[in-house]
């Protein structure tokens, strides 16, 4: 009753991990039962956008980059360089090769980004990961049209799930 009196904008989940906290187990259903014999309402609704549409803003601005490889009939490896708009799904193929030096890479960097600058499209960032084909020449790409590259932190492959 405490934590809900002193903290009126609390709801129930957040009172139940406060008395988590202090060793108290007790369910969600629990704490709303007790508020509500002793008159105290639910917190009040957020103002400002759900976590959904939050998150849905921001995916609009979001490029992820990644490579995969196909394995042919023949033996042969092939690595794939590909671009996902987060926000629409919408796929980039920037090119198939057996070799993905630095310069390929850095190459079909720049044709992707000269395409999104003659579309009049805008990004605000790229996720990539930290593959050592994707090299800082390969950063200063996507830096010198204003898209700061960012790789996820080490050993969180969830990080980076889009691509």
């Amino acid at each position: 009753m405490r934590f809900a009196r002193e903290n009126p904008r609390w709801g129930y989940l957040r009172i139940v991990g406060e008395l988590r906290k202090l060793g108290i187990t007790v369910s969600k259903t629990s704490v709303a039962t007790v508020l509500a014999q002793h008159g105290l309402p639910p917190a009040p609704r957020c103002e400002g956008p759900t976590w959904s549409q939050f998150l849905s803003a921001q995916a609009k601005g979001i490029l992820a980059t990644e490579f995969f490889h196909v394995d042919s009939v023949m033996i042969r490896r092939y690595y794939v360089l590909f671009v996902i708009e987060v926000d629409s799904r919408v796929v980039h193929l920037l090119g198939v090769t057996t070799n993905p030096v630095m310069a390929w890479v850095v190459q079909r960097a720049r044709n992707f980004t000269s395409d999104l600058e003659d579309a009049g499209r805008r990004f605000r960032f790229l996720i990539r990961d930290r593959d050592t084909k994707f090299t800082a020449p390969f950063d200063e790409v996507f830096k010198a049209i204003g898209i700061p590259p960012s790789a996820p932190p080490v050993s969180s492959p969830k990080a980076s799930a889009f691509a």
